[in-house]
C-alpha cells in the first residue's frame, strides 16, 4: 500500500492521470482491482460508499450537474484529482456493490475520460492517503461542497 500511496500523491498534478495511474503509464492494480474500478466498501462513519480499486473514497462535487461535465479543473483538480481512465482504457471497471448501469464516463476539458456514477463525475481527495479514510467528506472547497457517494449514487450527508 505504501507504493500506492506514493502514486496517489504523485497523480495529483492535474495532468489527467488517474489516482494510482500516472498519466501515460500502464494501469496499476490495487488490492481489489485497477485503480479506476468503482466498487463499494464500508467506510467508518459513513457506511458503504463508493471507493476505487485501492479502497480510496470517491467523492462528488455539488456544483457538477448530475449528468454533466466536471466543473473542477486546474487548482481544484490538483486538490480533488478526478478518477480518470488511463490511456487506451475506454471503460471503467465495476466492482462489488456498485451498479454497472450507473457507472459511466464524461469527457473532461482536456479530453481525458473521467469516471461517473449515476451521472456524477467522481473524484479523490488529496487528504485521503489510505483505504477507508474520508477526510474530504463535507468539505467546502473550490466553490462547492464535496460528499462521498453511496451505492445508489446519492451524496452521503
Amino acid at each position: 500500500m505504501v507504493a500506492g500511496c506514493a502514486l496517489v500523491l504523485g497523480a495529483c498534478s492535474g495532468s489527467g492521470g488517474s489516482v494510482g495511474v500516472p498519466s501515460g503509464a500502464a494501469p496499476t492494480t490495487g488490492a481489489a482491482g485497477p485503480g479506476y474500478m468503482v466498487r463499494t466498501a464500508e467506510v467508518h462513519g459513513l457506511g458503504p460508499v463508493l471507493v476505487d480499486g485501492y479502497g480510496l473514497t470517491l467523492y462528488l462535487f455539488e456544483p457538477d450537474a448530475r449528468g454533466g461535465r466536471s466543473t473542477c479543473a486546474g487548482y481544484c483538480a490538483s486538490r480533488w484529482p478526478p478518477l480518470t481512465l488511463p490511456p487506451g482504457v475506454t471503460a471503467p471497471v465495476t466492482g462489488p456493490g456498485a451498479r454497472a448501469p450507473l457507472v459511466g464516463t464524461t469527457r473532461r476539458g482536456d479530453g481525458v475520460l473521467q469516471v461517473t456514477y449515476d451521472g456524477w463525475p467522481l473524484y479523490h481527495w488529496i487528504g485521503d492517503t489510505a483505504a477507508g479514510e474520508h477526510n474530504g467528506q463535507g468539505i467546502d472547497d473550490s466553490g462547492g461542497t464535496w460528499f462521498a457517494v453511496d451505492g445508489a449514487g446519492r451524496a452521503v450527508h
